[in-house]
Order: structure tokens, then C-alpha cells, then sequence
């Protein structure tokens, strides 16, 4: 079992930068690869980024590339998310999730991923 907590969640303005942080319970945080995923109000769910367990490639969806980096302390069971350049639609519920193993295009799906934090909100105001 792998518990998620997610920390950093707030209000910016437009062009401001946030770091999310997610915190796992757990000695075998190291094989498993690590998603970010958002809810914009009255929106589904989508993916955001995501990095595989051994932290060798990462992938962004292509509205967050080049704004957002995500990383791996392994040391410390924690995955970071750095916003930069934020947007107002990049408002939403962020999510971050857990996937023994994993790699390729799949972490990109939701339904791969075994765990889910209880979510931040991140709020850009115009």
C-alpha cells in the first residue's frame, strides 16, 4: 500500500510559478513511476506529466511543455511538480498518482496508475 499527500497547491497570478510536491509512504517509492494529473472545474481528468521509477524519461502534455518540469527525490519518497509561467487555465485540481513499475505512452493513462493522492488546488488568477 502507498500512501500520496500532495503539498503546494495555492493561488498565483497569471505568469507566476508554483512547486507541487507529493509525498509517499512506503520503503519501495524507487519502482514506482510517478504521474501528475489535473480536474479543471467541469472538466474530466487529464494527464499532465509523468516520470518512470527509475526517473530516465519524463513526458508533458503539450499545453505544459517548456512551462512545467516534474522530478524524483528518491532519497526522500517525493515527486515534484514546477509550474512556471502559469496560466488561468492551467486551474484546476492536480492529482499526483503512483504505478508500480510502468513505462512508455501508458503512463500518460490514468487508469494505470494503483494510487492517488487527495489533490491540491492550483488556482491562476488573471
Amino acid at each position: 500500500q502507498v500512501q500520496l499527500v500532495e503539498s503546494g497547491g495555492g493561488l498565483v497570478q497569471a505568469g507566476g510559478s508554483l512547486r507541487l510536491s507529493c509525498a509517499a509512504s512506503g520503503r519501495t517509492f524507487n519502482s514506482y513511476s510517478m504521474g501528475w494529473f489535473r480536474q479543471p472545474p467541469g472538466k474530466e481528468r487529464e494527464f499532465v506529466a509523468a516520470i518512470t521509477w527509475a526517473g530516465s524519461s519524463t513526458y508533458y502534455r503539450d499545453s505544459v511543455k517548456n512551462r512545467f518540469t516534474i522530478s524524483r527525490d528518491n532519497a526522500k519518497s517525493t515527486v515534484h511538480l514546477q509550474m512556471n509561467s502559469l496560466k488561468p487555465e492551467d486551474t484546476a485540481v492536480y492529482y499526483c498518482a503512483a504505478r508500480r513499475g510502468g513505462s512508455g505512452a501508458t503512463l500518460l493513462q490514468g487508469q494505470v496508475y494503483d494510487y492517488w493522492g487527495q489533490g491540491s488546488q492550483v488556482t491562476v488568477s488573471s
